[in-house]
């Protein structure tokens, strides 16, 4: 069965530089687009939705985020804004937490954190492990996880806990907790930041993203978040698909960046909550570094599902343009996932629409909190 939509005032397709079809129209049929064009040519179909002049978008896709958890981190949220400075000790409460619920618990709040993505007009979502850092937990972790993604990410090295030594906890996430996960997971994800006593340096970073590879899964990183460091380097070298946060970068980080596959994920979500400097897109996206942008939705330091507000502050505290920062939630969120059936309106991609209730896509950072964004088809 055909659906055609129509009426569409702006159509961004993501399919020529940013691309965009005004007075457009549709075809969607099995969940993949079929047709797209000028109203006045639009095909026949079996059935019409008329959007009465709204844009319409690729779905978001937030490629980070951290959505299998329990517990509640507002009163850390609350000092931060008073002046205590985070520096990732906040994870062990929420880890603490987690390891005590059920199944059912973890999946529910989830079920709720994905319905809130899906209403602002997220389709894909990355979900990581690494509140568990245990083998029984992080594999119940990546278990609930893949309930709702394909796109899960084993993140046992995401602080080493206060009770094992960091040796022993490095063998541990490389040969036990790998070992059970690496089946439940398409990634594998590492904190890499000296910075922080709680993280893992380059050297621990190597080994583990090494292991990863080995055991069959692709590379992210978390890397430079707190301060320079390694994160990047050691992400492009290993031609890791995504180096997220990217908050502090030297000249050599931006070059090797630049003349990189990796993508750098910014996460301006984690600056609002933590009162840290915002990264500098402008001058990533002057280097001609790929760019995507991501929620980091977690219970400490971005506890937010709302891509709309990530653009919007993608524009107000980076230095991006509207259109730049909704390439980023888009088109280059599914390059850093390696993905080119989502993130753009073309013949042969899925059908992961999202409406806006606005004549143009400008209006997502214009009208910031403002609930314009709704799903009109998934397949």
């Amino acid at each position: 069965m055909a659906t055609l939509i129509g009426n569409i005032a702006e159509l961004v397709t993501n399919t020529t530089e940013f691309g965009i079809v005004h007075d457009a129209a549709l075809v969607v049929e099995d969940g993949r687009i079929a047709w797209l064009g000028a109203a006045s040519e639009a095909p026949a179909a079996d059935d019409h939705w008329d959007l009465s002049g709204r844009t319409v978008l690729p779905g978001f896709v937030d490629s980070h985020t951290h959505l299998v958890f329990d517990g509640d981190r507002a009163a850390e949220f609350a000092a931060r804004m008073a002046g205590e400075r985070y520096d990732g000790g906040g994870i062990a409460s929420t880890v603490a937490a987690t390891r005590a619920a059920d199944d059912d618990r973890l999946r529910g709040n989830v079920l709720r954190l994905v319905a809130e993505a899906r209403r602002q007009g997220t389709s894909t979502l990355e979900i990581k492990s690494g509140y568990g850092l245990d083998v029984d937990t992080e594999q119940r972790l990546l278990r609930v996880a893949g309930e709702f993604t394909d796109e899960t990410t084993f993140l046992g090295a995401h602080v080493v806990p206060p009770d094992i030594p960091r040796a022993e906890y490095v063998e541990l996430v490389i040969g036990p907790m790998l070992a059970a996960c690496a089946p439940l997971a398409r990634w594998i994800d590492v904190f890499c930041e000296p910075a922080s006593p709680h993280a893992f340096d380059g050297d621990e970073a190597r080994t583990i993203l090494e292991a990863g590879r080995r055991a069959g899964l692709d590379l992210r990183v978390h890397g430079n978040q707190l301060a320079p460091g390694p994160g990047v380097a050691l992400a492009v070298e290993l031609g890791a698909a995504s180096v997220d946060h990217c908050t502090y970068l030297t000249d050599s980080d931006v070059d090797a960046l630049a003349g990189s596959s990796t993508v750098a994920t910014l996460l301006p979500g984690v600056e609002f909550s933590t009162r840290s400097p915002y990264p500098d897109a402008r001058r990533l996206l002057d280097a001609g570094v790929t760019i995507a942008l991501a929620t980091d939705c977690n219970p400490g330091t971005s506890f937010t599902s709302s891509m709309p507000f990530v653009i919007a502050l993608a524009v107000r505290e980076m230095g991006m343009t509207p259109t730049e920062a909704l390439a980023a939630a888009t088109i280059g969120s599914a390059r850093s996932l390696r993905r080119d059936d989502i993130g753009r309106i073309a013949v042969g991609a899925r059908a992961h629409l999202t409406g806006l209730d606005a004549p143009s896509h400008e209006h997502l950072a214009y009208r910031p909190g403002t609930p314009l964004t709704h799903p009109l088809l998934l397949d």
